[in-house]
């Protein structure tokens, strides 16, 4: 990849910025936007300053006309350069994961650590044949929870027979409540060309595992047990090939464990960053 000369090309990102302190970089996944990450953001940013970009093509980062994964992190070098940050975390959901690894391979000495969040290196999933019948139910499902979130009859009747069972393992009302609130508009805010993006870099049989061992920082590696979109094992296949990584997986789980299961996930962020004071610019 060339580097800062293609600053010219870069798309200028919406971006969420909260709270004081060391840097943390929040990418979101496909479809999502910078306002995906308020789990993360809203308990970091009372001891860190969070930066949530909506990536090209999502949320209020449009962009007209198709591009290419790469483009991303061009738009994101900008990004630190734009808000003068030397040195950050990086933590990323998903597509953001991929994204996080890309940018700590291109940027080694601005990247710190990296929390990576149901992603892979070498992304498989294990989701079964999608019927017309689970569309159905996810669009009634998904419009009756954003009218009435965690609406127990609506969980039971149309949820849990949905696209949702793949997504969330525990049917709660705080899943549901962050569904409504993040995922439907985010899924209305995505552009067809980011989509594409995604899905011609997949079908390209994108695998970054061999390049790993070069990422030097420390790494945390989180997983949803039942997840289908990035699985379970392509997750831990990453964070065995990671030099530096902890690795924690959480049962009944899936592809959205961050709102299934919010406390847990916060709490052992909080404990791996009390134990790497040097990602966050303290010895």
């Amino acid at each position: 990849m060339s580097d800062r000369h293609n600053h010219t090309t870069a798309t200028p990102l919406n971006v969420y910025i909260q709270g004081q302190g060391f840097p943390i970089l929040g990418l979101h996944g496909h479809p999502g936007t910078g306002r995906s990450l308020s789990v993360f953001t809203n308990h970091l940013s009372k001891r860190y300053q969070t930066f949530t970009p909506d990536l090209r093509g999502y949320g209020k980062s449009r962009y007209n006309g198709n591009f290419e994964m790469n483009d991303h992190l061009t738009d994101l070098e900008a990004l630190l350069d734009r808000f003068k940050i030397e040195k950050c975390l990086v933590l990323g959901w998903s597509l953001g994961g991929i994204l996080a690894m890309e940018l700590a391979l291109r940027l080694p000495k601005r990247v710190t650590g990296l929390i990576l969040v149901g992603t892979a290196a070498k992304p498989r999933g294990s989701h079964p044949p999608i019927t017309w019948q689970d569309n159905l139910y996810t669009g009634v499902a998904g419009l009756l929870n954003y009218i009435k979130p965690g609406w127990q009859w609506n969980i039971e009747t149309f949820s849990k027979r949905s696209l949702f069972r793949y997504l969330i393992q525990q049917h709660t009302s705080t899943s549901y409540n962050y569904i409504a609130s993040v995922a439907v508009p985010a899924y209305l805010q995505t552009s067809g060309a980011a989509t594409r993006a995604l899905y011609s870099a997949i079908e390209s049989g994108y695998n970054r595992v061999p390049d790993l061992p070069q990422i030097q920082c420390p790494s945390l590696v989180l997983a949803g047990e039942q997840d289908r979109h990035i699985t379970v094992d392509s997750s831990l296949e990453t964070a065995q090939h990671l030099q530096n990584s902890q690795w924690q997986c959480y049962p009944n789980t899936a592809h959205l464990f961050p709102w299934e299961v919010p406390q847990l996930v916060l709490n052992d962020i909080d404990h791996w960053l009390e134990e790497h004071q040097q990602v966050i610019g303290s010895q």
